[in-house]
Parts: structure tokens; sequence; C-alpha cells
């Protein structure tokens, strides 16, 4: 880089680590995104990144400073502080910075140093010496809320007004400087990265933490949940990720582990409060109350008649507040969580009695506003329960919305069932809550007072009382019950949205459950969403019957274009932690994964598995298995059979028999393909015993002898007893086609065809697969075929080398085949052990056999006495040798290849 020298004089004068960029080490995360963003508008006048302290600024400017450098630019970097608050030390060092861009304005120091320099005589010597030069010049400043002289922003202002097009100034700031740009970004010479923009998303904060913490990698939930209470803000993200390496007991309390860091109250007490008047102080912590505010809610909470200004001030300095709502009438703002949760805590040191007011206040202005989440929830909190109580009886009926369960359940936990009981309405809410959140005991209790509370002539009573015990049934997994509570009642005119949106959330399923799908599709077609409640939460939840009524029918693309922008728009609208998003969430990642798009839908599910806990039956046993078949893929056989034997607890201590013997069958399909038929068999009996106790009523209960018959068959086959497993399948088959299940009509076809093919009758097995193809092509199915495994991979290239095939059938199992890729199991026929015991070193035999032991790669290196790099180094060439993606795939390789026990 050409420098214009300066006066040996001044040149001590200045700290040179000021003109230089902090070092980028090899774990800094590359903001891709950003930087593209920035090489766009490079050839913008004024480049401005503002954001709060730890968003990463500095360390995003000087990646920036390394591509321009790569270019062919000339890039001067100063760091201010406050020393340059001022102007004449202000100017002296970006007059420095200015000359190590080669620009000639040495006099102009000599002017600033003794405090004689006239700012537009200085800035006229800077353009005009620029405007001599031809080379690009970036001119970074970064911290440069540290200035505080008009003189100093006069000085800047002036230089961007006249400066030429070859000299760019980039500003990193907390706090938006105060310059007049409207009319250089009229002109498209401004480019901005504002807070909003700064945080990681999952995907960086995936990296960030695969980068800096050691040992065991961390589980994608256990990312998601970094993610969500951090909302990426990289500062938070490196003293979480110092923690979990000094500490690895931590994770075990992951959403505690940064608000229990000092450092990180720390920093928050020096970095982004220290420097505040105390008035603004007290405001935030007052507003930390709220989970959302407003300059009008605001004001009156703390009573503070400039509550607008002060927000204002506290965007413009950017202390970790982000608009949650873009109305720009009246946005809705939030803090950072752990910056609320710090602000919480200075607010505690006032004492309940002084936070309870607070919270009296904002339950006022809600209520006043029929918000009636946040209304309940600050009169709770006050400790004022009448008033709760009396805003649930003011709600509108048909307002009534899913993320009302769970202030409300809130409510009731405070309550005595005699106190609830003297007010109807919320007797009939309460009971209908409990039993949709799956309480369904508690709820009958409820139910029990809620009959008494009217009469039986009164048909709105009735409707009340039937649609609180069909929700009971659907939690309890009996559709039979709720066909035969609601079929009775129609959906009249009188009905409120929320009574008829949740009558079609209990209704539709069972029908399905039955088979019953044109039923289904009709009560979905004769009440449309209406356009001014599409986005309602409730409405959202009641939109979503019609893709779980295409999934229990296996129609997985079709499903797909319904379920995506639906998931899309309940982010959107109610947030990723919202239940509508995630309920959406479920079903969208059921259908990516059988679509083979893994990583998406371990995304979606990603932290969600408390929640769904609390759904209906059917989605906890779709997410469940979806869960389990991911924790297979990406991570061992050991942690997706632990997952499922936990939820086969949680689903017995429920009473739950159809949820119980799919993850049953799961587990024996798991145990089958790592060829361990015992402990398959060890399984049998109970799920003998939910067949045989489902009874022969069509619906959820056959579902539960379909999906024991299939297992039955599935360690049949493996046994080689084809003609049980032939006759088994037969009954499972006859079974799914009762009830219209098209995607485990076709899982149990695939048992089939290679029953028939083990029996000897290779004709009959490719004559039945290639009538599934049509039918599988026309579903999108690909995982139900793909978990079939290597055996299956097999029989279909033979049938694709048949010629019996229609064009689209023929096209859609070659893609399928390609989706097998290196599959467990593909090599076992063609490769004898001789040659599969050359092909792996005895080092990846030992580290293989130490997998199959269900040890981590960090335990496997201490056992082995080698580094954690050499066992994922190993691992990386033995996914490479055999074509597979997982250690799970390349075990049961080596298993099958006698290689390990």
């Amino acid at each position: 880089m050409k420098t214009a020298h300066l006066p040996t004089d001044l040149e001590k004068l200045l700290v040179s680590t000021k003109f230089a960029p902090p070092r980028i080490g090899s774990r800094y995360i590359a903001r891709t995104h950003l930087l593209d963003a920035l090489q766009r508008d490079r050839h913008c006048r004024l480049v401005l990144v503002s954001g709060s302290a730890g968003f990463g600024k500095t360390i995003l400017l000087a990646q920036w400073r390394q591509e321009l450098l790569k270019d062919g630019s000339q890039v001067a970097w100063l760091s201010l502080n406050s020393d340059e608050k001022l102007f004449a030390n202000f100017c002296m060092h970006v007059l420095a910075a200015v000359a190590q861009l080669g620009v000639a304005v040495q006099d102009q120091i000599a002017l600033v140093s003794e405090g004689l320099a006239q700012v537009d005589d200085t800035v006229a010597a800077i353009v005009n010496n620029v405007a001599m030069l031809e080379e690009e010049l970036y001119l970074i400043l970064d911290d440069y809320h540290h200035v505080e002289d008009p003189w100093a922003h006069r000085f800047l202002q002036k230089l961007l007004e006249h400066s030429p097009p070859n000299l760019h100034i980039v500003l990193a700031s907390r706090a938006v400087p105060p310059l007049a740009v409207a009319k250089l970004r009229v002109m498209g010479q401004v480019s901005e990265i504002e807070c909003n923009d700064l945080p990681f998303n999952l995907a960086e904060t995936r990296t960030f933490l695969d980068a800096n913490v050691a040992g065991d990698r961390l589980a994608p939930d256990e990312i998601g949940q970094i993610h969500d209470f951090t909302n990426g803000w990289p500062a938070s993200l490196q003293l979480v990720s110092i923690m979990l390496k000094n500490r690895p007991e931590t994770r075990a309390t992951l959403p505690a582990l940064a608000w229990q860091s000092l450092d990180l109250q720390h920093y928050l007490s020096e970095d982004v409060v220290g420097h505040l008047p105390p008035e603004m102080s007290a405001f935030m912590e007052e507003l930390s109350i709220c989970r959302r505010f407003t300059a009008s809610l605001a004001e009156a909470i703390t009573r503070h008649p400039d509550a607008a200004g002060l927000i204002e001030r506290i965007e413009e300095e950017n202390l970790l507040i982000m608009r949650a709502e873009s109305d720009s009438r009246s946005p809705w703002f939030r803090f950072h969580p752990l910056f609320a949760e710090y602000l919480a805590s200075r607010l505690e040191r006032r004492g309940s009695e002084a936070t309870q007011e607070l919270h009296s206040r904002a339950s006022q202005w809600f209520a006043q506003r029929r918000l009636v989440i946040e209304a309940v929830r600050h009169a709770t909190c006050a400790g004022k329960l009448d008033e709760a109580v009396a805003i649930i009886e003011r709600t509108v009926p048909g307002s009534w919305k899913l993320s009302y369960l769970g202030p409300l359940l809130h409510l009731v936990d405070n309550l005595s069932l005699d106190a609830i009981a003297a007010h109807p309405r919320l007797l009939f809410l309460g009971s209908l809550t409990m039993a949709m959140a799956g309480t369904p005991t508690r709820a009958e209790a409820w139910l029990t007072r809620l009959r008494e509370s009217g009469t039986s002539s009164d048909r709105r009573h009735a409707f009340k009382i039937a649609l609180v015990e069909a929700t009971i049934a659907l939690q309890r997994d009996d559709s039979g019950q709720v066909l035969d509570i609601l079929e009775r009642h129609g959906i009249d005119e009188g009905l409120s949205s929320f009574e008829r949106y949740v009558y079609m959330m209990v209704l539709v399923p069972a029908l399905g459950g039955a088979g019953r799908f044109e039923d289904a599709m009709r009560i979905i077609d004769l009440n449309p969403i209406p356009a001014a409640e599409a986005n309602d939460d409730l409405a959202m939840r009641a939109e979503g019957c019609r893709t779980v009524m295409l999934l229990m029918m296996g129609r997985v693309a079709e499903a797909e274009t319904l379920a995506a922008p639906r998931y899309l728009r309940s982010v959107a609208e109610h947030g990723r932690s919202s239940t509508c998003a995630t309920l959406a969430a479920a079903g969208l990642a059921d259908i990516y994964y059988e679509l083979d798009r893994i990583d998406d839908a371990r995304e979606l599910l990603a932290n969600r598995q408390h929640q769904l806990k609390t759904s209906s039956p059917h989605l906890m046993t779709t997410s469940a298995l979806c869960e389990a078949r991911l924790e297979l893929l990406q991570t061992s056989r050991a942690s997706a059979l632990a997952f499922l034997e936990a939820q086969a607890s949680y689903y017995r201590s429920l009473g739950l028999d159809r949820p119980l013997a799919h993850i049953r069958a799961e587990q024996v399909r798991i145990y089958l393909a790592a060829d361990e038929p015992k402990r398959a068999a060890d399984l049998m009996p109970e799920l003998d015993l939910l067949s045989g106790r489902a009874g022969a009523d069509p619906g959820f209960a056959t579902e539960t002898r379909m999906i024991a018959a299939l297992a039955r068959a599935r360690l049949a086959l493996h046994l080689n007893d084809t003609d049980n497993a032939l006759s088994v399948a037969k009954e499972a088959r006859d079974l799914a086609r009762s009830i219209g299940r098209g995607r485990h009509e076709i899982i149990i076809a695939n048992v089939e065809a290679l029953a028939l093919d083990r029996a000897g009758r290779p004709d009959d097995a490719l004559a039945l697969l290639a009538e599934q193809m049509r039918a599988a092509a026309d579903l999108g199915l690909i995982r139900s075929l793909v978990d079939e495994g290597g055996e299956l991979k097999a029989l279909l290239q033979r049938l694709a080398e048949d010629g019996r095939l229609d064009k689209r059938s023929q096209a859609y199992l070659e893609t399928l085949i390609g989706h097998f890729g290196g599959q467990a199991g593909a090599a076992p026929e063609s490769m004898g052990t001789a040659q599969s015991d050359t092909l792996l070193t005895p080092r990846e035999i030992d580290i293989l056999g130490l997998v199959a032991a269900g040890m981590s790669n960090k335990r496997i290196a201490i056992a082995l006495g080698i580094t954690l790099e050499t066992v994922k180094w190993n691992l990386k060439n033995v996914f490479l040798k055999l074509g597979v993606s997982s250690r799970y795939d390349a075990m049961i390789w080596a298993r099958r290849q006698n290689l390990i026990v």
C-alpha cells in the first residue's frame, strides 16, 4: 500500500495499533451473505454498519477489508475510542489514516496538531488530493459512536458531500451517526447493514459452535436451543462456547447457561448500559416485564411523558432492541432475550410490590385493546386473578386463539375449581384447553362441573359438552368415540369461529383415522377459512387438517404444496416457537423426511419434541418417528433406540396403544436391520398384546393391528420364514387398504415383494413392485422405500432393467434408486469377507467396532489412544470407501461383512 509520509514528531503522537484491524482467526465465521451485500455496494460513497455491542461489526469489516485488498483496492483502517470524541484528535487521526491511502495531507495534519485547522480547508485538501489518484480508496472508521464533537460530524458530512467517486467511507457504529445522508441515499450512494442483519442465522450458529466447542459435537436440538436463547448474538455465542468447553456438564441446562455467566452480566453492565443515564436504565428495566412493547404501552407502564422519545433513542443507539412488528404507525419492539433477563434481574431489586404494580398497568393497557393473552399474563403476574378471569369472560367468543392456552392454563393453576365454576364461560374454555393441552384426566373433572352448569335441553350447552368430550376422546386416541359424539352435531351458523375450528380439528382426524377421507375433505371444503381470519393461529391449525389427511393417505407430494407455505406463514405471523408453528413444523418435517430432505427435516424438528408431547397422539407419533429416523441417519443406532424407548415409556404412561405400537414396530425394524432378531422378537409379545386389545373397530384401532402385523412380517422375513411373512404381510396390507393408508400399503408391499423373491418367486416379486411403483410415484415417496435397505435396492435395480414399467414409473424408479446412494446392505451380496477385509484398514475396522459399541468419537479416541481428529479422519475415509453417509450405515456394513460383532 502506498503511504504518504507523516512528520516524524506527529508519528510519535499516534498509536500505531489504531491503524491495524483485528486479526481474523480460523475460527471466525465468514459472513458470506453480508460480505456479498457489501461487495455489491462497494461503489457507494458511504457504507454504514450499525448494531449493538458484540454483534460482530468489526470482524465483518475486517473480513471485507481482506476482500477489498485482494481486488487491488487501497484500504485504511482506524479504530476510534473515547480519545477521539473531540474534533482535534479525531481529525488528526482521520488525516493520518487518509495518509495511509497515499493521499498527501501532511500540511493539514500539521495545522490540526496546532489547533488551527479549518474544516472546509481540510476537506478541500483531502478531496483535491484524492481526485488525483486512480485507485479505489476505502477509509474504514471503526467504533464511530465514540465521536461526540459536532465539528467532527460536520467534517465527515462535508467529506461525504464532496468526495470524488473513488473515495468510500465505511463506518461501524453502535448508534446511527448524526449525518444527513438522505440525498446520498436517494442517489443510491449509501449502503447500510443494520442491527437486525447482524445476528448469526441458524447455519452460522451451527458452524460457529462446531468450530469452537471441543469434544462431542452438539446435537441439532442443542444447537437450535442455543440459537433460540441467544438470537444469534455473536458475543453471547462466544461466551456459551467458552463455558461449554470449560464445563461440558452444563449442556444439560442450556437455557440457563448464558444467563448464569458472570462474564455476560459484566459485559452488559459495562459495555451496554454502563454509559447510560439513570433515567434510561430505569425506563428499560420497567419495560423488561413485557415480551413486546410500543411507545403507548411504555408510557402507560413507566408513566414517562416522553416514552416515544426514549424508545427512539434506545433504537438509535442499538441497545439490544429490535422491532417485533413493523407497523410504522405504532411499531412493536422487544429486547434481546438475554438483555431482557438482565434488565428484569435489576428490576427485582425494587421489590415485588413495585413489579406487580407495573404488571397491573400493563394488564390494563392490553385489556383495553382486547389483547387477551398479554392482558391475562400481566394480570396473573400482578396477583390480580379476579381481573384475569374478568378479562377472559369479556373476550369475544369467536376471538379465542391457540396462543391463549398457555396463559389460561397458568391462570387456572392458581384458581380452585369451585372458583372457576362460578364463571361458565371460563369453565368451558378451561375444560377444552386442558383437553387440547394433553391433560384429559383433569379435563374430565372440569367436564363434570360443566355438565352441572346447564341443562340438557339447551342445545348450545349440549354442543359445548360434546366438543369437550370429543376432544378428550381424541387425546386418548379413540377415533370411534369421537365419531359417535360429534357426528350427532353439525356445524350450524350459531357457532363461533373458535368452536367451528375446534370441531374441525377434532372430527377431521377421527374421520381420517377410520379411512373416511371423502367425508373428512367434505367437512374441510364446507368450512373454508375466511380471508379476515387466515392468519389466526387456530384457523391455521384448522387449515392444516387438509395436510394431515393427505399425509394419512400417503399423498406426500401434494401435502408439501400446502404444508410449506403454511409453516412459513405461521412463523412470520406468530414466531418459530409458537404453538401453531410447532404443529405445522411437525407435519412438514414428516414430509421433508419422506422426500429425503434430511437436513431440512432435522432443522424443522430441532428443539420441538417437548412442545409436541402435549399435541394430539397422531402428531406426537409422526414427529417422534421422524425424530428417531433422523437420529438413526445422523447420530447413531443407540441414540435412536434410546429416544424410542423414552417415547415408549411416555406413551405407556398415557395409555396410548397406537403410538406405542408404532414405536415398538420401529424398534423391531432397527434391530432387524442391525441383524439382532432376538431383540426384535423380545418386543413382539407387547405388540401382539396391543394388537389384541385394539379390537375390530375401523379407525386408529385398525392402524394398531396393521402396525403389529407389519412388525411380525418383518421378523418372519428376517428369519427366512417366507410363508409366514407373506401371510402376515397380506393381512397387514389388507388392513392398510381398509383405512386408506397409502404409504403403509407400499411399505408393507416392499416386505411382501422381498418375501416373494426369497421364496423363489422373482416374477411375482417384480410384478408386485411394478404395481407399487406407479402408486409410489403418484404419492411422491422416497424414504419409505430407501429405508428398507440394500436388499430392496437390488430388487428395484432388477425391476429397472426388466422393462415392464411405463415411462413415468421408470423415470421415478431411476430417480429413487439414486437416493439409495451407498446404502448399507447393498454390498454384502456382491462382496466377500476377503475383499471387504482389504477394503478397510485394521485401524478403521477397530474404530467401527467401537462405533458398534455405542461409543462417541471422543471416547473412541481415548480407547485407542489417538486424537479426536484422527478418529474423524478415519471415519471420513470409511464413508468415502463404502459410499455411505453415517456411522450407522458404516457399522451395519461392517457387521454384515463379519468384520465386527
